[in-house]
């Protein structure tokens, strides 16, 4: 019986490859996209493709409607990756972009894991899987509202699964390092708009920031394409248990360790290196 999936933020990187990819393993996809132009672009390609933008709830709500159209009724998995980052020093940080990065990175996510669940809760099951990150782990400086959004992410999903234990629906995170994508063109764009750089004290770590957030050809370290996100969710959609986490690229799988073994102080020392 084929299965049916929604998958946020399909205009590339990671959801883009995994709509693709489930599609061609059998999956009834329905991807979705912020901008209307890029849900053209994916239907072209063969790809079932709704609006959704992660800021406006009525149209988080009205998607969904339009999902279980296109699933007949019947929606068995959602995977929330639809996101961006907010850099820029926490005390340079103005609330309102600190209250659009949970906007978008946790309550469109909320929103939309509360009506899947709604809905699975009345078929018996299903799967929800929310791509995390390692910086759900761990705290990196100049990344405040990223983390922020991603550690309340992790928090809220142990609470539901413990809260769903006793149901055939299954919730895990995924926790990628750097992956390839638009992620850090994107984040570029939030920084500008949004950080006042000249009169911060932060100055010289910003333009080293943006040389950085500005480099199209030389990935981070240990940078994996998103194929290797694909692999976990697979897993994730087709294990009789779905694991609870699923660590992707060697800076989470260090991370989760040394969390485990150092103090905060040494912790601390190391990740203030990556700057």
């Amino acid at each position: 019986m084929t299965k049916s999936i929604l998958i946020t933020g399909c205009s590339t990187g990671i959801g883009y490859y995994c709509a693709h990819a489930l599609k061609s393993a059998g999956f009834n996809v329905i991807a979705s996209c912020r901008k209307v132009s890029d849900v053209g672009k994916l239907r072209s390609e063969g790809l079932q493709c709704i609006q959704i933008d992660l800021s406006d709830e009525a149209n988080i709500i009205q998607g969904f409607n339009e999902a279980l159209v296109l699933c007949d009724g019947k929606l068995d998995a959602l995977f929330n990756n639809g996101a961006y980052g907010q850099p820029g020093a926490v005390e340079d940080l103005p609330t309102a972009a600190l209250r659009q990065q949970f906007e978008v990175n946790l309550f469109s996510w909320h929103t939309l894991t509360n009506l899947a669940v709604k809905h699975m809760r009345q078929h018996g099951s299903g799967r929800i899987i929310h791509n995390s990150s390692v910086l759900g782990l761990v705290a990196l400086p100049f990344r405040g509202a990223y983390n922020a959004s991603k550690f309340a992410l992790e928090g809220l999903t142990d609470t539901m699964r413990m809260e769903l234990r006793d149901t055939d629906i299954q919730i895990s995170l995924i926790e990628p390092g750097p992956i390839t994508s638009k992620f850090r063109e994107n984040a570029k764009k939030a920084f500008v708009d949004n950080i006042e750089i000249q009169s911060s004290p932060h100055e010289q770590d910003y333009i080293a920031q943006l040389n950085r957030l500005a480099s199209q050809t030389v990935p981070q370290p240990f940078t994996l394409g998103p194929e290797a996100v694909y692999k976990k969710l697979y897993h994730a959609l087709t294990a009789e248990k779905a694991k609870p986490r699923y660590y992707v690229t060697f800076p989470t799988y260090f991370m989760g360790y040394l969390k485990r073994f150092l103090s905060t102080r040494w912790l601390d020392k190391l990740l203030i290196k990556n700057r």
